[in-house]
């Protein structure tokens, strides 16, 4: 089977899309007083839900990509779940050779979790604070395993924002 067959059966199946975020450590984590990390995000495809009791979730990340580095070192994470209005923010995070991290958070509107101090999207769908409980090397991607912490509803109105058949696209 080559690649390409492989991604064209892929790209049939719908998923939902999410915004995978994380702080940094801070520069010295001995001084309470060091400055706080930058913060980084990444758009995904590949999440879903693990189990209920405990509440677990999976991410999968490109072997090596920036966020694959960070939730290496940073295990406290959150996830927004992307509405179709928010897809220039999906775009945004996924785009190749992209700006800092820094200038891209720039005018989003976001609100750092309770406990990741990660930011979480102003309406979201939903919005998930993790800590990670496992890594698992699979191919050229790394499998985060991350325990739910907290799980918010910001926006109980709108639709889902989906990717299919390489494009985002809206439900119905």
């Amino acid at each position: 089977m080559s690649n390409d067959a492989f991604r064209a059966a892929m790209s049939r199946l719908a998923a939902g899309v999410v915004l995978v975020t994380a702080q940094e450590p801070p520069l010295d984590p001995d001084d309470p007083g060091a400055p706080a990390g930058e913060d980084a995000g990444m758009t995904a495809t590949a999440f879903l839900s693990v189990s209920l009791e405990p509440p677990l979730v999976l991410v999968s990340l490109r072997e090596g990509a920036r966020m694959d580095d960070l939730l290496a070192e940073q295990p406290l994470w959150g996830v927004s779940v992307l509405s179709e209005s928010q897809r220039h923010i999906a775009g945004r995070f996924a785009m190749k050779g992209r700006i800092s991290d820094r200038l891209l958070f720039e005018d989003i509107p976001y609100a750092r979790g309770e406990i990741s101090r990660a930011p979480l999207v102003r309406g979201a769908l939903a919005t998930l604070e993790c800590r990670t409980e496992q890594r698992v090397a699979a191919g050229d991607h790394t499998l985060v395993i991350g325990r739910v912490l907290t799980a918010e509803l910001p926006s109980a109105d709108g639709r889902p924002l989906l990717y299919f058949r390489g494009r985002y696209r809206q439900l119905g």
